[in-house]
């Protein structure tokens, strides 16, 4: 993207931003709450852009008046500031462009979206689960820090406290945004407590961020679904075994199967098992576009594909690698116990990096 195609984006912002404004100032406008609502939002989401227009605005006739100024004749100590100015000016500009390109690229529609995280215990056993259930007190406490809210849909629990498969709802402003690139294989590599010999093992669990949708993104047929009900086993409470709680929808085309029964109430039960299934048909979908992405791209940010891996867990060393970066994370404890904003701060960067040389 370069300067021109910068500054004529800018310069539309500017021209919507007053076109608003203008309209904001409408009787008819003023009285319609709906009108109100829409324009008053449109014009805060792109305030940041009209703010950018005039900064470089302002600096680009300082450029000419410093530029006239060095050309004048002036002599001596004038002439050194008037070119010190200058360079400043340079550099300054330099910078809004760059802050103008970044936030110029195309915003990911689901980034303020809630998400949806599947985590499923893979190759390993025993020790696969146990991972599995780690993953998930991870991303709790990574939400317990940024005040989100935590519901879980369903979990399958293992023998020795581990968990086979749990889904979870984390409801927070820009939890897709932050968690999107959890999605793929993770590989943990250390000596389980359940090895009494002290050998390393490398177990393998998967997890799937989805967003979450509403009926809007995808219409679900009520047809196309068959729902069976059943007595829940497991948490609960009194409810357990003593009412048809338990939800299960299949979905027919597909032959996708969602279980909810983590809720006492069958409607609410019910109404989980619709959200994930809305939210796994959405994938689905996001994964057809994918494929057009180009391979560099999905070297960089992974396909999401549950089955890739993106990252490895060495215990032993005290060392995280994702697979998608150059650097190594340290001090897997305290990685584990949720501090997670220094990792996934460097796969946004990255990502970041590879959408401005793709845009170039």
């Amino acid at each position: 993207m370069n300067e021109d195609t910068i500054a004529a984006r800018l310069a539309d912002f500017k021209r919507r931003h007053d076109d608003l404004s203008a309209r904001l100032s409408d009787p008819s406008v003023f009285t319609n709450s709906d009108l109100l609502s829409t324009y008053g939002r449109e014009q805060s989401d792109i305030a940041g852009f009209v703010d950018l227009h005039d900064k470089l605005q302002q600096i680009e006739a300082d450029l000419d008046l410093y530029e006239e100024l060095v050309e004048s004749g002036l002599d001596g100590p004038d002439l050194e500031d008037a070119r010190a100015e200058l360079r400043r000016l340079r550099v300054a500009r330099g910078d809004l462009l760059e802050r103008a390109r970044e936030m110029l690229l195309p915003k990911d529609p689901n980034d303020d979206k809630n998400v949806i995280v599947e985590v499923r215990a893979g190759t390993g056993g025993e020790e696969a689960a146990l991972f599995a259930a780690e993953l998930y007190r991870m991303y709790n406490r990574y939400a317990e820090r940024r005040a989100w809210g935590i519901d879980v849909v369903s979990m399958t629990e293992s023998g020795a406290g581990g968990a086979k498969e749990v889904i979870f709802e984390l409801s927070g402003k820009g939890a897709y945004s932050r968690l999107k690139y959890e999605s793929g294989g993770h590989r943990v590599q250390r000596v389980p407590v359940t090895e009494s010999g002290g050998r390393l093992h490398t177990s393998m669990a998967t997890v799937a961020v989805l967003p979450e949708v509403e009926d809007v993104d995808v219409q679900v047929n009520e047809s196309d679904l068959r729902i069976d009900v059943y007595r829940s086993t497991g948490h609960g409470g009194q409810s357990v075994n003593t009412t048809d709680s338990a939800v299960r929808i299949t979905h027919l085309p597909t032959g996708i199967v969602v279980t909810c029964q983590d809720e006492k109430s069958q409607l609410k039960n019910k109404a989980k098992a619709l959200a994930v299934l809305r939210a796994r048909l959405f994938d689905i979908e996001q994964r057809k576009q994918t494929e057009a992405l180009s391979s560099h791209r999905k070297m960089l940010i992974g396909s999401g594909d549950r089955n890739e891996r993106v990252r490895t867990y060495n215990f032993p060393q005290d060392r995280l690698t994702d697979e998608r970066l150059d650097s190594n994370f340290h001090n897997l404890p305290v990685i584990m116990d949720g501090d997670l904003d220094s990792l996934l701060d460097a796969l946004a960067a990255a990502d970041r990096e590879e959408q401005l040389a793709v845009a170039e």
